[in-house]
């Protein structure tokens, strides 16, 4: 039993070494993709007024869009009369 401790325990510490390594690099990918889509970093700290939609455009759509969860648009029922299947024959 003491012979196989040995190497256990070698196999365990070498396993454990690499990982200070991918430690420091944890999370790179996704900053670095959040820094992508990211336009500009620092538009919070201006305070310049950006041309867009009004404030009541801007209101209407707010308003459109939580409406459309209290009441979904009707279904729309398809009947394909005539209309190719598969491969057109």
């Amino acid at each position: 039993m003491n012979k196989l401790a040995g190497p256990i325990m070698l196999c365990l510490v070498a396993g454990c070494s690499t990982t200070p390594h991918y430690d420091t690099k944890f999370g790179d990918a996704v900053r670095d993709a959040r820094m992508r889509m990211t336009i500009d970093p620092d538009a919070g700290k201006k305070q310049e007024q950006l041309a867009g939609m009004d404030g009541k455009a801007a209101q209407e759509s707010i308003v459109r869009y939580q409406n459309s969860f209290k009441e979904p648009p009707p279904v729309v029922n398809v009947i394909n009369i005539g209309g190719a299947i598969g491969n057109g024959r």
